[in-house]
């Protein structure tokens, strides 16, 4: 719950309030219930980013009622995706590495990929590499080992990165949303 309210740093009714004077479309307040197809169709009418957010927690409800086991790919995919713009957006890899969101680790380079954003996978990998993990498994464990040891080698590199993931990859809803599209029939909500 915690990590939803801060996610992007966004006050969603602020930013839906904003959005509605200016003239564009309001911001989606959460995951209502509604189908894949219904959430799906609110992006004609909400912004994307908003619904992403809401297919973001209704996935992350469903795994934590049924278990992470029970996810389909896709659904692995969109979790990760989500983590990595909102944790990089809010305090680069470093945060991303600290925070909880690091359960979706071994997902983000294949997750970016599959939604046609090699270049922003690359940036994971290196970011992933930065940990020197060496032949070690990447899991929530060593990821917590690397990350309690000082490094200045690794936060060098996480600045570098954050800085290229902010010159390169702008917003990654309407890439997910596209692949949440073409992937639908493997989304099951609610």
């Amino acid at each position: 719950m915690f990590k939803r309210l801060f996610s992007w740093g966004r006050t969603k009714n602020a930013r839906a309030a904003r959005s509605a004077s200016a003239g564009h479309a309001p911001w989606l307040n959460g995951y209502g219930g509604q189908t894949t197809a219904e959430l799906i169709s609110l992006a004609d009418t909400h912004r994307v980013d908003s619904v992403v957010v809401a297919f973001d927690e209704a996935i992350t409800a469903k795994a934590e009622r049924l278990g992470a086991t029970t996810l389909t790919t896709p659904e692995q995919v969109i979790l990760a995706v989500e983590a990595i713009e909102r944790e990089v957006n809010n305090g680069g890899f470093d945060q991303l590495f600290r925070n909880s969101s690091k359960e979706h680790a071994t997902n983000y380079v294949s997750a970016l990929e599959a939604i046609g954003r090699p270049d922003v996978a690359d940036l994971a990998k290196q970011a992933i590499a930065a940990l020197r993990l060496g032949k070690r498994p990447l899991t929530i464990e060593a990821i917590n080992r690397a990350m309690d040891k000082d490094s200045d080698a690794r936060d060098e590199k996480f600045e570098e990165l954050d800085d290229r993931y902010f010159a390169v990859a702008g917003d990654l809803a309407p890439a997910l949303l596209a692949f949440i599209k073409a992937n639908s029939a493997n989304v099951s909500l609610p």
